[in-house]
């Protein structure tokens, strides 16, 4: 069932999350968001972290995705050196 509500932004840039809300969606203190916005949208998009099925499955896609770009393991390790800095 979707909720609506209002909520008004603190002279810090605070809004407040309804509770009816935060209760629907299990939001717990600490929870964090991706905030993306346009015009007069404002949209804010739980960050949660992925079940070991999902994280296996987005590995899976990974790996067929760099093997059908040809990439091999040791593009990949240069890949993350450069990005250390390690050259």
């Amino acid at each position: 069932m979707q909720s609506v509500a209002t909520t008004k932004m603190s002279s810090k840039g605070q809004v407040v999350i309804p509770e009816t809300i935060r209760e629907q969606m299990n939001l717990e203190p600490g929870a964090r968001f991706v905030v993306m916005g346009e015009n007069d949208v404002v949209i804010l998009k739980s960050i949660t972290k992925p079940s070991m099925a999902e994280f296996d499955s987005l590995i899976l896609r990974a790996r067929r995705q760099a093997k059908a770009a040809g990439m091999k393991r040791s593009d990949i390790s240069a890949a993350i050196a450069r990005v250390r800095g390690k050259k």
